[in-house]
């Protein structure tokens, strides 16, 4: 697993690729994304979701 943290004022290229607009903007494998702060139940699902165990979490909650 890897993971990278990038700064998007020091990337702008990468910024404008992935349409950040907001920060924390998260994107797990190009495939799934969320923005803000999420309760970390909500984080692990979105990781699941990535990986095609589950689907990504209710918007409700």
């Amino acid at each position: 697993m890897r993971t990278d943290i990038v700064e998007a004022g020091e990337f702008p290229d990468l910024a404008e690729r992935y349409n950040v607009y907001a920060v924390p903007k998260i994107v797990i494998n190009d495939t799934v994304e969320f923005v803000g702060a999420q309760p970390e139940p909500h984080f692990m699902r979105y990781v699941a979701q990535a990986a095609g165990v589950q689907e990504a979490p209710p918007t409700d909650e």
